[in-house]
Formats: C-alpha cells, structure tokens, sequence
C-alpha cells in the first residue's frame, strides 16, 4: 500500500495552506520561501489537486475514483467531489470533534474504535449516508482518550449537517453538507478542469 511520508507542515508550507485546515495548529518559525516562478495555468490546477489530496489524505487512484464517481452524480462535479470527500468516516470523525486531526480520525477507525450504525468499522474510505450514526464502540470508551474527551466541557464541533452527542460521544449525518459548509481551501472547478484535458 503507497504512504505518503512527506512531513504534514512541510507540505503546507509547499501548498500554501494554513496547518489549522489539517488540524494542527502549530505554526511553523520558518518563513515561507518567495519565488519569482510564474506559474502555469497547468501547474494551478494540479497544487489545487494536491492541495485537496493532502488535506483529506487520500493518495491519486482513490481521488481519481472519487472524481469519475463525482461526474456521474447529478449537480456540479466539483462540489460533488468535495461531497464525497466530506462523506468519508474519517473525515467524519474529526468533523465531529473525536479527532484532531484527520490522520489521527483515519487511525482511530483503522484500530476499530469507531461503530456505524451499531457495527464495528474499520475502513476509513467508507461513505456514509443521510441517518448513519457514527459512534465510539462500547470497548473503546474507556480508553484515555475517548474518556477524557467525554468528560471535557468543550462539546463536540460539529457542522451544520451533522448531529453531535457529546455524552455519548456519538454522531448523525443529518444531510449532506452544501459547499459553503465545506471550508477546505480549494478550487474545485481547477481539478475538474484538469481532469478533463
């Protein structure tokens, strides 16, 4: 299976995203290097890929899947991509707070803390629909972390289109998100068109 290795706040810096979007929020010392480079319209189009690749952690054949997946549902390809990309339980999870990042949400549901609908989960690839409930497995709860984010104040983060419950540290999908509730910095329209030379 390909991994990406690349420090996360290395390719930020490279892609010009802030490390809040991924979820970190360390700022890096280092300032940002400037180049005199114009850019072709070519090489826009592919840091916007990138750029939506790394923020979602998904490596180049499932992207491609997502976006021909994306061009065969009804409305704007672009937003349907990102939609799908939103769908996904690992994102999921770190919308509704029981991650801080979405790397972490990914491992979380890899080691199989992570039910839907009442059944253990492991794919972080899964899409998941309207009335899905994402929940922390019975097992899973007394683990210190899901213990300590239980008992914090803060309640979980949820957006609009998704229902938190802090207590018992689960989540529905209420709707699918619009594009104006997804706040990933990208130019979707740029990935289409770059898919479609």
């Amino acid at each position: 299976m390909a991994i990406d290795r690349v420090p996360a706040l290395k390719r930020c810096r490279a892609l010009g995203i802030e490390p809040a979007v991924i979820g970190r929020s360390k700022e890096s010392k280092r300032q940002p290097r400037r180049t005199n480079r114009k850019v072709s319209e070519y090489g826009l189009q592919l840091k916007e890929k990138q750029k939506a690749k790394f923020i979602y952690g998904v490596l180049e054949k499932q992207f491609r899947g997502y976006y021909e997946k994306a061009k065969k549902m009804q409305g704007v390809t672009g937003e349907n991509l990102l939609g799908l990309l939103e769908r996904r339980v690992d994102n999921i999870v770190f919308r509704l707070g029981l991650a801080n990042t979405r790397k972490q949400a990914r491992q979380i549901v890899r080691h199989g803390h992570i039910t839907v609908n009442g059944k253990r989960l492991d794919i972080p690839s899964a899409l998941l629909s309207v009335g899905d409930v994402v929940a922390v497995s019975e097992k899973s709860m007394t683990n210190p972390f899901f213990k300590e984010l239980r008992e914090t104040n803060n309640s979980l983060s949820a957006p609009a289109w998704l229902e938190a419950d802090q207590d018992k540290l689960t989540g529905k999908v209420t709707r699918f998100p619009n594009r104006e509730e997804i706040d990933v910095p990208v130019d979707e329209q740029a990935i289409v068109e770059l898919y479609s030379r």
